[in-house]
């Protein structure tokens, strides 16, 4: 492709500079035309204009050459043609002041308005020189055209001369363009070369593979856009191994219980009564509640699509969640205030489904119920605030010691997380799965909300709830 360009570069230039040369040449030759533009200005004065060289072609011929008798007018046309008695006779050779060279159809003549007179039609490019009258003012055209070829020795030596640079000017940019298509196509190879094999690695499930970024163009910040797309990649699988390893943690426990059970009854050493009985009973309720939670955690907000939601009063839901849960509660000593409920006037109005709200609220108030020491407060706090042009409910749950680390609240709604190191659980292992605030996450998600862990003033965990109101605040 390179080669071609240069082709045509050289076939261009030396067409531009046959073109320029020409019209410099016509430019040279109509310069040395003095002679013909004295006579062609005094045969206007004499003959009072154009028209006589219009009617007759002949005479045209007479006055533009510069031979003997050159300058004799034909009969019966006025004035006298003869060369001035001063002049030197012309040279045989044509030089200056000689005959005047065989210019076929390139010479003519135009009058003032740019018409043809005599001659042949100016083509594009052609050399002119004005012709003036007595008074000065412009009178006409002398146009010489361009010629086809060069015919002077002189004129193609420097057409070959100029036509030589733009080769060898149009070969070096070929040798700078070829080094530098080399430099740039290492440069710029090499980091899309980096990314394929950083894609390739990363399909053969090696997530630790990276990329080189260097700079800021856009092929460092695609590298960079990937390297981040690696290191999610790999946080979600070692999500996803944990999250295994978890399940497989909370279903052998008890698993592991019933098969003592059930091994003891076989080798005798416990007798099948209501006891054993029970306990099987629990720990199969167990499986059933956990496996229940994995299925809610993992496809919750898909149990009551947005097309299925209807106005409801969140706050009753909140109450009745509430006086489900009150007994456990007073049992517990935990002291339960609920400032702004019941609400003032008429109570607002979400999109949503009941029951998952429901199981929302109660998920957090057995989550308070788990993990709050005996003696301890649960505030329930309702509000509604503006945000971005929406009105919002704002839910507070604020419980008392003990708290959780602040490194840990971004992980309470992950599945199976539990902050064991800081909230130990009331009750030894008489504790949840762990899925509890991420099904809470999943329903509120899908019901557009928010929901987010913070510390408590009361020393322990404090969640915000945040819903879409159905209709905006006044």
């Amino acid at each position: 492709m390179l080669v071609v360009l240069v082709l045509l570069f050289s076939g261009f230039s030396r067409w531009s500079l046959q073109r320029g040369l020409g019209s410099y040449v016509a430019s040279i030759e109509l310069a040395r035309m003095d002679w013909l533009v004295e006579r062609l200005q005094r045969h206007y004065q004499e003959a009072g204009g154009w028209d006589t060289l219009r009617s007759r072609p002949g005479l045209w011929r007479q006055l533009r050459q510069r031979g003997p008798g050159g300058g004799d007018g034909p009969p019966g046309m006025p004035g006298d043609f003869r060369e001035p008695p001063d002049r030197p006779p012309p040279p045989p050779d044509g030089g200056p002041g000689g005959p005047s060279p065989a210019y076929g159809g390139r010479l003519g003549l135009l009058d003032a308005d740019g018409r043809p007179v005599a001659g042949s039609p100016p083509h594009t490019g052609a050399a002119r020189q004005v012709l003036k009258g007595a008074d000065g003012a412009v009178i006409g055209h002398l146009v010489l055209s361009a010629p086809d070829e060069l015919q002077g020795e002189a004129d193609r030596a420097v057409l070959r001369e100029h036509l030589g640079f733009a080769v060898w000017t149009g070969l070096a940019g070929l040798a700078l363009a070829l080094a530098l298509s080399a430099w740039l196509a290492r440069r710029w190879l090499a980091p899309v070369h980096a990314l394929a094999e950083g894609a390739r690695a990363i399909a053969a499930g090696r997530l630790d593979a990276r990329v080189q970024a260097a700079g800021d163009d856009e092929l460092a910040q695609l590298a960079r856009t990937f390297n981040d797309m690696a290191g999610q990649l790999a946080g979600l699988e070692a999500s996803r191994r944990q999250w295994l390893g978890d399940v497989a943690h909370e279903l052998r426990t008890p698993l592991a219980a019933m098969r003592a059970e059930i091994e003891a009854l076989q080798d005798g050493i416990r007798t099948f009564d209501d006891k054993t009985a029970l306990r099987l009973h629990r720990q199969v309720m167990r499986l059933i509640q956990l496996v229940g939670d994995l299925r809610a955690s993992l496809d919750g907000a898909a149990a009551a699509p947005a097309a299925s939601h209807v106005p409801v009063h969140p706050l009753a839901l909140v109450a009745e969640a509430l006086a489900g849960m009150r007994p456990r509660l007073e049992q517990a000593r935990i002291q339960v205030q609920t400032p702004g409920l019941p609400w003032p006037g008429a109570e607002p109005l979400v999109l949503g489904d009941a029951q998952q709200l429901h199981q929302v609220f109660s998920n957090l108030l057995e989550n308070t119920l788990r993990y709050t020491h005996a003696d301890g407060q649960l505030h329930i706090a309702a509000s509604t605030e503006r945000e971005h042009g929406r009105a919002w409910l704002r839910l507070q749950w604020d419980d008392s010691a003990p708290g959780v680390a602040a490194h840990e609240l971004p992980h309470l709604f992950e599945r199976l997380y539990r902050a064991e190191s800081a909230r130990t659980r009331t009750g030894g292992d008489a504790g949840g799965s762990g899925l509890g605030l991420a099904i809470c996450r999943a329903i509120v998600q899908a019901h557009g909300g928010r929901i987010a862990a913070q510390a408590s003033p009361l020393g322990g965990l404090r969640i915000v709830l945040l819903l879409p109101l159905l209709e905006n605040l006044p």
